[in-house]
């Protein structure tokens, strides 16, 4: 079976007028429009393709890349909109369709939405929704404290950011945790600071507790080697100023240095830190 909206490995079955077509082992076919023939290829020879359908509804298989497949999240730029929905440019000529009851709230060429790409099992038609959370279970958790978990950031919200987790999850990334800049959209590691019996999940960009230590010793360790062995912080600096040069926040920072003195990595000043000479 060729499935819509994922990427197929098939043989080269014949040369038509139309193009190429591609079979797998089960006999099904597709079609390679000529304008994504690669320029070398040989009957029974293989090609990864892409399979959606065209402007006519058909399977058609394409060499191109999607931003997106079946089953993915992904920051998509609307390119139209119409009395039927609106149109998201996925990488192929036929644009992601996101119909109205699927946009969380109006969307408007130009803008750019975090979406979920699915089967519409109606008509057999990728289509996007930008209601990802309903995509979401927290009912059985696959992650725990302390883990490294891929995050895509979601949502603002009044205590912070909404983020998938691992791409199953929802999680929630709290403003005073956060010390860099960070946008919907946006792709990065986290860690799960704290799962909560009602299946609720609290993250971090930092690792928490104890075994942040060694990740914000290094970043100081850097900056101390970029700025000539010296920076004017201290435990008594603003925590602002200590988030604008060290992205971390100011406890992270106290118990960091403090583990770098105690190692003899550093001196303490009421100047700010050194870089001790034999490092």
């Amino acid at each position: 079976m060729l499935n819509i909206g994922e990427y197929h490995t098939l043989t080269i079955d014949r040369e038509t007028e139309p193009g190429l077509f591609l079979t797998n082992e089960e006999g099904d076919e597709v079609l390679l429009p000529n304008k994504y023939i690669p320029e070398t290829w040989e009957i029974g020879g293989e090609l990864r393709v892409f399979v959606y359908l065209d402007h006519e509804e058909r399977p058609v298989a394409t060499t191109l890349e999607p931003l997106v497949k079946l089953d993915e999240f992904a920051f998509l730029k609307c390119v139209e909109v119409n009395e039927f929905g609106a149109f998201l440019d996925w990488g192929l000529e036929k644009h992601l369709f996101v119909p109205f009851k699927e946009q969380a709230y109006p969307m408007k060429q130009g803008g750019r939405y975090l979406i979920f790409c699915y089967l519409d099992e109606e008509t057999n038609r990728l289509v996007a929704s930008s209601k990802v959370h309903a995509f979401l279970d927290n009912s059985e958790l696959t992650v725990e404290p302390f883990e490294e978990v891929d995050l895509i950031i979601s949502n603002k919200s009044d205590l912070g950011y909404n983020v998938i987790i691992n791409e199953i999850h929802l999680g929630l990334l709290y403003n005073d945790e956060i010390f860099q800049p960070i946008n919907v959209g946006d792709h990065m590691k986290g860690f799960i600071k704290k799962t909560r019996p009602d299946g609720k999940i609290d993250v971090m960009l930092q690792r928490p507790g104890y075994r942040s230590i060694e990740p914000n010793a290094q970043r100081i360790l850097d900056e101390l080697a970029a700025n000539h062995g010296h920076l004017n912080i201290t435990d008594k600096s603003d925590p602002a100023m200590i988030q604008n040069v060290l992205e971390m926040s100011k406890k992270s920072f106290k118990r960091a240095a403090g583990n770098l003195y105690k190692q003899r990595k550093i001196e303490i000043t009421e100047d700010g830190i050194y870089l001790k000479e034999n490092q």
